[in-house]
């Protein structure tokens, strides 16, 4: 007899937050985009260290190593920029984790406001945390919408 368990081990833990930012696509993208390397930091507070591994430019490849603030607990990874489109997405994934982050970008009408949707995607889940899938999934989406509101404070409010 096959005992199933209630998580699939492959099948991700996520959550995502859409806000909109009162300022044009193309600046929204660059802050958060042509800029990430130097502005990761500003937004994402519970990062202690960062360093970009292929200088401060963004393209597809381009390589980081963080440690984050993980409850108390620095944990070190790697990550790789794996889709970078203007004004569309920024997407990367942990190398030495199994995580994906991604910055989607839209604009309906010339003159509106962009919608900047951030999604964080725990790819594998030890078997361990599998009972605590939904108090994982929880803090991923708190996370989620701290981050986009983040951002959006700081692109809208200037130095």
């Amino acid at each position: 007899m096959q005992i199933k368990l209630p998580i699939d081990n492959n099948k991700p833990v996520s959550g995502e937050a859409t806000i909109e930012i009162v300022q044009p696509v193309n600046e929204v993208f660059w802050f958060v985009g042509d800029q990430f390397f130097i502005n990761y930091p500003k937004w994402a507070v519970e990062v202690n260290q960062f360093e970009p591994l292929d200088g401060n430019s963004v393209f597809i490849g381009a390589r980081a190593k963080q440690v984050r603030d993980d409850n108390g607990s620095n944990v070190e990874s790697i990550f790789e920029i794996t889709e970078f489109l203007s004004e569309e997405i920024l997407i990367f994934k942990g190398i030495t984790a199994p995580y994906k982050h991604s910055y989607l970008f839209e604009v309906f009408e010339q003159k509106s406001p962009t919608k900047l949707t951030f999604r964080f995607e725990l790819l594998e889940l030890e078997v361990f945390m599998r009972p605590f899938a939904k108090l994982i999934r929880s803090a991923i989406e708190e996370g989620a919408e701290n981050t986009v509101e983040n951002i959006k404070s700081l692109i809208e409010t200037p130095d």
